[in-house]
């Protein structure tokens, strides 16, 4: 019975450790997650994919990578190529992949393309975090409101004119008249 009792006792740590090191894996799965980009859109934290239409390419949230092709291969990088480097990410559209769960976004490619061709706007989308070269500063507020101002002002000398050349007309001027 005292070999019994140790290989119970033996049997109940190896569960034990087994349960451990299973529950150590879920925890660095989910640690290995990463969370969307800042320039990703809005309520979809879960989704691991997003196509980019403006420059045929997707974006792997999970591990963070573009996937485009060049040369006849798709290829996974983390940075875009230097032709997009002028693209902005923030203010193009993403189509968030909701109904794709694999490894290989790309196998309906030709049918995205479709579907969503360059220019492609869907509903508008805001971004998880805010564009850092389009900053609202205090200048463009006031670009804004001189601007208004300036129209108003504009408006207003318009206004002004009109009823100088009304009052000359009435007092019998030829200034502001218009000789036919």
């Amino acid at each position: 019975m005292p070999n019994n009792m140790k290989l119970f006792k033996l049997i109940i740590i190896g569960l034990a450790m087994f349960s451990a090191n299973i529950a150590q894996g879920q925890n660095k799965e989910n640690e290995n997650k990463h969370s969307p980009p800042l320039w990703g859109p809005v309520g979809y934290d879960e989704v691991r994919y997003y196509y980019l239409p403006d420059i045929e390419t997707y974006y792997d949230v999970h591990l963070s990578l573009f996937i485009y092709y060049e040369d006849g291969t798709w290829l996974y990088r983390s940075h875009l190529p230097l032709r997009y480097y002028n693209y902005d990410l923030y203010s193009g559209y993403k189509v968030v992949m909701t109904d794709y769960h694999g490894y290989k976004p790309f196998v309906n490619f030709n049918k995205q393309r479709l579907k969503y061709p360059k220019g492609y706007h869907g509903k508008l989308q805001k971004t998880i975090g805010e564009n850092p070269g389009k900053q609202v500063t205090d200048n463009d507020s006031l670009t804004k409101d001189y601007s208004i101002i300036k129209i108003i002002k504009v408006k207003n000398d318009i206004d002004e004119n009109d009823s100088l050349i009304k009052q000359n007309n009435d007092n019998g001027s030829n200034e502001g008249k218009i000789n036919k």
